[in-house]
């Protein structure tokens, strides 16, 4: 006997989402978090890690199906996606534009209240002013290098921290994080020439801040969701003007038009998928 024919399913949608969330990273402006709540698994990750501990069998299945997805996503899409995105910068930026307009409904509902309150929908603006105020930091704020030293492993510990919150808070770039510590190109590297001296640290930081930041996250959904809601709507808000490149040539217009339909329709049938895998348990 073999497993159940919704288990199959259930998998290869971590599967495919896990990949597209690793690929999407990939891109200076595109969020890890914008993503996982735009497939519709954020609240499942951030669980999922702050309560690793309790259920660590089906958490380490959870957290390790969508992890080694992301690592292939990257892995395989790290020069094809950048490059795409050199060549077709406009419909490949509405591309991601269409799925975070797709994913902005589903976390309102998330709200679960009838009515605002205008406090809340301040810290909406707060988040989107948040999110936006990433696109003018100094650039270089780190200067690293690939060697070995007491330094670098330093540094690279902190920058993780600092790239983990990214990948937790929804609207704030990891890539554009990365390009404004001065890593984007040498972490590129690393991971392309498997440079595990680099990327351990990194890796170590990143995880540490991953498990502090969601525990944190997690009991403020569970305490004042609305707020903590609607302020991750507003860094969402925010990670649209990062990855808005402008209005598009006369020539331009008719593929961005596309792209950002195939970005929505590409949420909307991930979002039908979960629903369906949902009703089936």
């Amino acid at each position: 006997m073999g497993l159940p024919k919704t288990i199959y399913n259930s998998a290869a949608i971590r599967l495919i989402k896990g990949f597209v969330i690793g690929a999407s990273m990939l891109v200076p402006g595109a969020s890890g978090g914008t993503m996982a709540i735009i497939l519709g698994i954020y609240d499942e990750l951030i669980h999922a890690v702050s309560c690793f501990r309790k259920e660590l069998k089906e958490n380490t299945i959870l957290l390790g199906t969508y992890g080694v997805a992301g690592i292939l996503g990257i892995l395989i899409f790290s020069r094809p996606l950048l490059t795409a995105v050199t060549l077709w910068q406009k419909p490949m930026l509405f591309f991601f534009l269409g799925a975070i307009f797709g994913g902005i409904p589903p976390l309102y509902r998330k709200v679960k209240v009838s009515r605002i309150k205008p406090v809340n929908i301040l810290v909406a603006v707060v988040g989107a002013v948040m999110g936006i105020s990433t696109m003018y930091l100094p650039e270089g704020i780190f200067q690293l290098s690939t060697n070995f030293d007491l330094y670098n492993f330093s540094m690279l510990l902190i920058a993780g921290v600092i790239i983990a919150v990214a990948l937790i808070l929804p609207g704030i770039s990891a890539s554009y994080i990365l390009l404004m510590l001065g890593m984007y190109d040498l972490t590129l590297i690393a991971i392309k020439e498997l440079d595990l001296l680099y990327l351990m640290p990194l890796a170590i930081g990143v995880l540490g801040g991953t498990f502090l930041t969601a525990g944190i996250l997690e009991r403020e959904m569970k305490r004042h969701p609305q707020f903590t809601y609607m302020l991750i709507i507003g860094f969402m808000l925010g990670s649209l003007a990062q990855v808005y490149p402008g209005f598009p040539a006369l020539n331009e217009i008719l593929p961005c038009l596309l792209t950002f339909s195939a970005g929505l329709a590409v949420i909307l049938w991930l979002g039908r998928a979960k629903k369906e895998s949902g009703e089936t348990k």
